[in-house]
C-alpha cells in the first residue's frame, strides 16, 4: 500500500482541496508530508485538526515516501518529480509537464482506470478543461464511438492560479470606478470582459490550451482518430469552467438515451429541464466534485450530432478531486 504521502505544492489553491480530500475520503495515509517551495517552506498548515510544518522541497525530502500528489508548475515537476522515483515512490503529477509523454499514464478514473497499470513511477492528471469533457464523452464514446467533438470552454480565472483571481477582482473595481490599468496574469483586462486567447500560439492559430484538449483526449480515450475542434475562453468567472460541446458519433444517440447514459456515469450528473430553467451554472457547481451536463439536444445539422452544456469546479475534478482519485485508485490496484 502507498500510505506515506507527500504533498508537493501543499499552500497553493489546489494543493489545499488536496489536503481537504485526503481527509474528507479518508484516503489511506500513515504519514503525511507538506513540501514547497523556500518561499513557503516554514509555513503551518492544519490538516484534519492537526498542525503541519511545510518542509523544503529537496531530492532528501522524499526518504521513505510512497506517494507523492503534486500541484506545481512544469518546470518544478521536470526537476522533483525524478527525484521522488528515484527514491521509490510514485507521483500523481497535475502539471502539463508529463501528460503526452509516451510512458506516462493520463488518467481520469471514471474513463481509463485500466491505464493506471503501466506506469513507471510518473501518473499524471488531464488538464482541467480536458477532464471534464472527457467525463462527460465517455459514456456516448462507449455506446457510439465519438467521431469529431466541437466545443467551446468558458474558462475561470481561477485556472490561471490566485493571481488570475486577483486580477478579475481589481480589473472589476477598476471598470467600475472608470479606470484600466495594463493587465498581468491576462493579455487583456478581464472585468466584464471575454478574452478568446487561453495560452500561447501553438498550431495553425490555435492556442496550447486549445491543443492540450485535442491531444489528451485522444490519449485518455485511446483513440486518435477522434477529431476536437476547440475554442478556449477566458471569462469573468471566479470558479468553475463551463463548456458548449457538439459531438458527433458513429451512430445517432436520442436525446432519451443521452440522458440516460450520462444519468448511469460515474461522476456525471445531469441537471436539463429548460422548461424550469434548470441547466448547470459555475455558482451552483463551485465546491462539487461531480461533472455536470445539460441542455441536452438533438444537432439539428447533423443527423448523428448530439448537443449539451457541461460545467464542473475546475480547482475539483479538474485538478484536485482527480488527483485524489487517481491516489485511490493506485492505492486499490497495489493491494
Amino acid at each position: 500500500m502507498y500510505e506515506n504521502i507527500a504533498l508537493v505544492g501543499a499552500t497553493g489553491a489546489v494543493g489545499r482541496i488536496v489536503l481537504e480530500q485526503i481527509v474528507q475520503r479518508q484516503l489511506p495515509c500513515r504519514s503525511l508530508k507538506l513540501l514547497a517551495s523556500q518561499r513557503s517552506a516554514g509555513t503551518v498548515v492544519e490538516v484534519g485538526g492537526q498542525s503541519l510544518t511545510v518542509e523544503l522541497l529537496s531530492p532528501e525530502a522524499f526518504e521513505g515516501v510512497d506517494l507523492v500528489i503534486a500541484s506545481t508548475p512544469d518546470e518544478v515537476s521536470q526537476e522533483f518529480a525524478p527525484w521522488a522515483v528515484a527514491a521509490g515512490a510514485v507521483v500523481v503529477d497535475e502539471s502539463g509537464y508529463w501528460r503526452m509523454d509516451p510512458e506516462v499514464p493520463l488518467i481520469i478514473p471514471e474513463v481509463n482506470p485500466e491505464a493506471i497499470v503501466n506506469h513507471r513511477g510518473i501518473i499524471s492528471s488531464p488538464n482541467c478543461s480536458t477532464t471534464q469533457m472527457v467525463v462527460a464523452l465517455s459514456p456516448l464514446h462507449r455506446a457510439a464511438r465519438v467521431r469529431r467533438v466541437v466545443v467551446s470552454t468558458y474558462q475561470a480565472t481561477s485556472g490561471a492560479g490566485t493571481a488570475g483571481n486577483e486580477e478579475l477582482f481589481k480589473s472589476v473595481q477598476q471598470a467600475l470606478e472608470g479606470n484600466t490599468a495594463p493587465p498581468k496574469t491576462f493579455q487583456h483586462p478581464i472585468g466584464f470582459n471575454l478574452i478568446p486567447q487561453i495560452g500561447s500560439n501553438k498550431f495553425e492559430g490555435y492556442t496550447s490550451e486549445e491543443m492540450k484538449m485535442v491531444h489528451e483526449t485522444r490519449k485518455i480515450m485511446g483513440d486518435d482518430e477522434i477529431q476536437v475542434c476547440p475554442t478556449c475562453v477566458r471569462v469573468p468567472v471566479t470558479i468553475g469552467h463551463s463548456e458548449s460541446i457538439l459531438v458527433e458519433t458513429e451512430r445517432p444517440i436520442t436525446v432519451q438515451e443521452a440522458i440516460q447514459l450520462f444519468s448511469e456515469a460515474d461522476g456525471v450528473t445531469v441537471v436539463d429541464d429548460l422548461e424550469s430553467r434548470q441547466y448547470p451554472m459555475p455558482r451552483d457547481c463551485e465546491g462539487k466534485d461531480d461533472v455536470f451536463v445539460g441542455r441536452i439536444r438533438k444537432d439539428i445539422s447533423c443527423p448523428n450530432g448530439l448537443a449539451f452544456w457541461c460545467v464542473s469546479d475546475n480547482l475539483r475534478k479538474g485538478a484536485a478531486t482527480n488527483a485524489v482519485q487517481i491516489a485511490e485508485l493506485l492505492q486499490r490496484t497495489s493491494v
